[in-house]
């Protein structure tokens, strides 16, 4: 396979502010765009006024992308997507959207190795069945970085992990979980995609801060609602049903805590009141009900991880070394916050 050098990196300036990534220990990876029988792939439009200069070949990135289920999960497509198309003189994207299927997301990457890009990027939309894949990327020469969800390989399969720390995500809010139902009473859980790193871990790092420190928290009852605001609601339905003296509920991504909300208010009750809510990703929906007095707590999770993304493959494509995962920070906001910083947030 050809191996081209560039004269310079990609020198990308990191979202302000910048804080959680999504991710763990093994990468996950985001899923490709599916017809039934073909793989679609969208080259960035011209940019008027490319941004950085990176010598006469430009830098060929093959994206994977899960899908749009989520407000956070198109905030990172459009991360990606607008840097690319401000650095069209020195960047090219082969983008990919794998509408929530792992069979989408392969056959995206057997098509990038096929045009032999420079770097594949994927955020794998469950965390197994990728060693085959990967490893035919490796052997063609190609770096894969694993974006916001980590991937259940041996880590000599791909080159680095951009994310942040799932167990700690969901060990922070537990701990804000904790604290607003005054460090007892009994709680649901929504979790995420089945096999996700991203639901796997926020998972095990709730849990396991309950059980070692909160002995009057139960978690009565816990379920996937698929990352989705349908879903979310449709499970939160069930557990008012059969659990009608909860307290709190604790959602795998924000998306899953606005739909257990209008089942909240569905059945009469007050949001943020008579049943708390602590999730995670930050999105701008969350804090309008934060605002609104409907939601409690976000633990954040940042999806404008495009420049960082084009600077380590630069990097890989230069040839020089990179940390094995590159963590972003997670910040907290809670609702007597939300007012003062929601006109800022970015997605």
């Amino acid at each position: 396979m050809k191996k081209r050098l560039v004269s310079s990196i990609l020198c990308a300036a990191m979202v302000a502010a910048t804080i959680a990534g999504c991710g763990s220990a093994a990468p996950e990876t985001a899923a490709t765009t599916a017809p039934a029988t073909t793989v679609e792939e969208t080259e960035t439009p011209k940019a008027d006024a490319p941004a950085t200069d990176v010598g006469s070949e430009k830098l060929v990135v093959g994206f994977a992308q899960i899908g749009q289920e989520s407000g956070w999960r198109d905030a990172e497509t459009m991360s990606i997507q607008t840097y690319a198309s401000e650095h069209t003189d020195t960047v090219e994207l082969k983008f990919a959207d794998a509408q929530q299927k792992q069979e989408n997301q392969i056959k995206a990457i057997k098509s990038f190795i096929e045009q032999d890009v420079d770097v594949i990027g994927l955020a794998p939309v469950v965390e197994t069945g990728w060693d085959q894949v990967f490893a035919e990327a490796q052997d063609a020469g190609i770096p894969i970085i694993l974006l916001d969800r980590t991937a259940d390989v041996d880590e000599s399969l791909y080159a680095t992990f951009i994310g942040s720390d799932f167990i700690e995500e969901g060990k922070e809010a537990a701990r804000q979980m904790a604290e607003l139902i005054g460090g007892k009473g009994k709680i649901v859980e929504l979790e995420g995609t089945v096999g996700a790193s991203a639901a796997t871990d926020r998972k095990t790092g709730f849990d396991e801060e309950i059980a070692a420190n909160y002995p009057d928290i139960e978690i009565v009852a816990s379920q996937t609602g698929d990352f989705t605001r349908a879903q979310g609601k449709e499970v939160m339905e069930s557990f008012l049903k059969s659990n009608p003296d909860i307290v709190g509920v604790y959602a795998h991504n924000d998306d899953m805590a606005l739909g257990a909300i209008e089942a909240i208010k569905e059945a009469g009750l007050k949001p943020g009141e008579d049943i708390v809510t602590v999730s995670v990703d930050g999105v701008k929906g969350i804090f309008e009900a934060m605002v609104a007095g409907e939601a409690n707590c976000t633990v954040e999770c940042n999806p404008l991880l495009g420049p960082l993304f084009f600077e380590t493959a630069a990097k890989l494509k230069n040839g020089e070394s990179v940390e094995k995962w590159v963590k972003s920070v997670d910040g907290v906001f809670t609702s007597d916050i939300a007012a003062d910083v929601i006109d800022s947030r970015a997605y």
